[in-house]
């Protein structure tokens, strides 16, 4: 086990580098998971971290020091409290985080399977809560546009709850590309003056498009769909947040698709 006793720590240093720059992350190739949740979820699809980092109090805590003894073979290193909260991605650190390489498309772009095109998702809690609900309707192949925000930055890695480790991240997309030789059905969703989500006929495979917070989906993406849909909103309400939307979206698709089950 490597013990960190001091910031001028030449491992530290680069730890500090890693944990604080998004520019350090895409040179190394590397991103910091934070919490035995994350940690878990990676260990269940591309086995074991890099490097364990563990703070003093951290050791203790009965999940963690569990995670630590079985693990014998782990590299790990151990500071102070306040080595480690300097090093935290998160608010509230959770005492061990792991070091790993994000891991790549298993396959490339499949214009006959379902897809989640996302076009400019400013907010990294929002692209994290999509990430989370495609996961759980079975949408596995998403597409990001260049002006997202990073996929793998701590606050989109948290919000997605280990998401991430279940689907197929294509980053820099092209998504009008991609949807004119999509061989399914596209639908872009728009805030008004289209069908409703709810009397329109949605096909399989299916590609949907949801675009950035404050100005939706760009015109030249929306022409590239075969369907704009928007969500009725009998309410007084101006909009959904787009993480809602999309949750709206994707499992009003997995209710249809169950539904027509025999």
């Amino acid at each position: 086990m490597r013990r960190i006793a001091s910031r001028d720590n030449a491992h530290y240093k680069a730890l500090l580098k890693l944990a604080r720059s998004s520019r350090e992350r895409r040179k190394s190739g590397r991103v910091l998971l934070d919490g035995m949740h994350l940690i878990a979820a990676y260990e269940q699809h591309y086995g074991t971290p890099e490097e364990v980092l563990v703070s003093e109090s951290g050791a203790e805590r009965t999940e963690n020091a569990r995670y630590l003894e079985s693990r014998a073979s782990l590299a790990v290193t151990r500071m102070g409290d306040a080595l480690f909260d300097a090093l935290a991605v998160v608010d509230t650190p959770s005492g061990i985080m792991a070091i790993v390489a994000p891991p790549q498309p298993a396959c490339s772009l499949d214009h006959d399977r379902d897809a989640v095109l996302l076009d400019g998702i400013q907010d990294p809690g929002n692209l994290g809560s999509i990430l989370r609900s495609a996961a759980a309707a079975g949408f596995r192949q998403i597409l990001l546009s260049d002006d997202c925000a990073q996929v793998w930055s701590p606050k989109t890695l948290r919000a997605a709850m280990g998401a991430h480790f279940q689907l197929e991240l294509h980053e820099h997309g092209d998504l009008p590309g991609f949807l004119t030789a999509f061989r399914g059905q596209s639908v872009a969703t728009v805030l008004a003056g289209s069908s409703s989500l709810y009397s329109a006929a949605l096909r399989q495979p299916l590609a949907w498009v949801f675009g950035s917070e404050g100005l939706g989906v760009r015109p030249a993406v929306a022409a590239a769909a075969d369907l704009r849909l928007c969500i009725p909103m009998p309410g007084s309400s101006e909009s959904l947040n787009v993480a809602a939307a999309a949750a709206v979206c994707l499992f009003e698709t997995l209710r249809r698709r169950q539904a027509a089950q025999p």
